[in-house]
């Protein structure tokens, strides 16, 4: 049975590190959040550790000038892993192979890179699709479009048996009041169609993988029972730290703000609808990070 709680300090005494969610939870997009903020600054006082595990497709470098933009102080977490430096490790490593079509925005380049941390990385290429070995998806290069826009290219790829390689597993983000598609979508479409897409971000084990290792790199290595995992997407934040066995702490006024009638805290008959129709079992939960 999910509990909601009316701040994180009710029950941040039970835990050593937290891995949070950044979008939705810290910030929208547009700026950040001062709740938010100052909960994180509070957990650390008291000596928690603060891991932002972002899906987002860059490096932990641009993440961390982004959250500066917005107005995220450095005292409000302790490290980043994205899902980004998750999937340019994969890529170094040959698993799309060394040419790759390339879908995302300008800013997305930075996803290519050098890496340092592989041995004997791949050299990576980016050329047309009729030249690739593998697809590199950061997402979509409109995030307003409807991913079916793809189509074409998708089934000429699953035809050459291309991977694609998902960078963020999202499907949507809200930017402000403007709802944007992801890179999860156009994987999903594209493993709709036959194609086989691999994931990196939450909820799947590799950037959990990397938010433990970052986390030991501070000299702190929680037992699972000592890590709670924070954030708005059903699918990804809260499907990831169930499968990780860790306990977790929905922010119900994010993605799901319309579907648990949440204001200042969601409705608790709509919360238990919403959680039974999806089969979902986060420990708590809250309107909004505080």
């Amino acid at each position: 049975m999910t509990e909601i709680i009316t701040a994180f300090s009710d029950i941040s005494d039970r835990y050593d590190a937290a891995f949070v969610d950044l979008w939705g939870c810290m910030h929208n997009g547009v700026a950040a959040f001062p709740p938010a903020i100052a909960a994180m600054q509070g957990f650390r006082a008291r000596g928690g550790k603060v891991v932002l595990v972002t899906n987002a497709p860059r490096p932990r470098g641009p993440v961390e000038a982004q959250i500066a933009r917005l107005g995220i102080p450095e005292d409000a977490w302790d490290i980043i892993a994205t899902s980004g430096d998750s999937a340019r490790a994969a890529m170094y490593e040959g698993v799309v192979g060394h040419k790759v079509w390339f879908i995302g925005e300008d800013h997305d380049q930075s996803f290519f890179a050098p890496l340092n941390l592989i041995d004997n990385p791949v050299e990576i290429t980016q050329v047309p699709l009729d030249e690739a070995e593998g697809i590199v998806c950061c997402g979509p290069d409109d995030s307003h479009a409807d991913p079916a826009v793809y189509r074409p290219q998708f089934l000429y790829a699953k035809q050459k048996g291309l991977k694609l390689l998902c960078a963020n597993p999202d499907i949507v983000v809200d930017r402000g009041e403007s709802r944007e598609w992801c890179a999860g979508a156009l994987a999903a479409l594209y493993t709709e169609m036959g194609g086989e897409s691999l994931y990196f971000g939450k909820p799947h084990p590799p950037i959990y993988d990397l938010a433990r290792r970052r986390l030991a790199s501070l000299g702190v290595d929680p037992a699972s029972s000592n890590i709670i995992a924070i954030g708005d997407g059903i699918h990804t934040d809260i499907r990831g730290a169930m499968g990780e066995d860790l306990d977790s702490l929905f922010i119900t006024g994010g993605l799901a703000a319309g579907e648990t009638l949440t204001t200042d805290q969601p409705d608790p008959s709509a919360l238990k609808s919403f959680l039974d129709g999806e089969m979902m079992s986060p420990t708590f939960a809250i309107g909004y990070l505080r």
